[in-house]
């Protein structure tokens, strides 16, 4: 990642992950923890959205999700109706066509915050 500092991607990568937890509560979810709570296979998981997002700025929302699937499924994550970290079960294991709306439109805050942030850190 030329574009950016690891440690400015990690400074971004919280900002995104408490707009997510944002949206989230906005939308009748429960939200993720806050970062200081979160467990590290969630702050990993920003993380690595932020460093995606940074190699590939013109790519769509749909695209991110993808991004996040793959990953998930490389880490032994599976389909779940429960968010379990330990289970490694997600309800969102799914392809985005299948995302409810306000999913997608978190798709596109991720892609939204990363490229306004990464601008600003240049």
């Amino acid at each position: 990642m030329a574009a950016i500092s690891d440690a400015s991607a990690w400074k971004i990568a919280r900002v995104m992950h408490e707009a997510v937890r944002a949206w989230q509560k906005e939308n009748g979810q429960e939200p993720a923890p806050p970062w200081s709570r979160a467990p590290q296979w969630m702050k990993t998981a920003s993380y690595d959205g932020v460093v995606w997002r940074v190699n590939n700025p013109n790519a769509k929302a749909s695209a991110q999700h993808d991004q996040w699937l793959s990953q998930k499924k490389k880490e032994g994550w599976k389909f779940g109706r429960v968010k379990d970290g330990v289970k490694k079960t997600h309800p969102l294991m799914v392809p985005y066509a299948k995302l409810p709306e306000f999913e997608r439109r978190k798709d596109a805050l991720v892609g939204a915050v990363v490229d306004s942030l990464t601008k600003a850190m240049k």
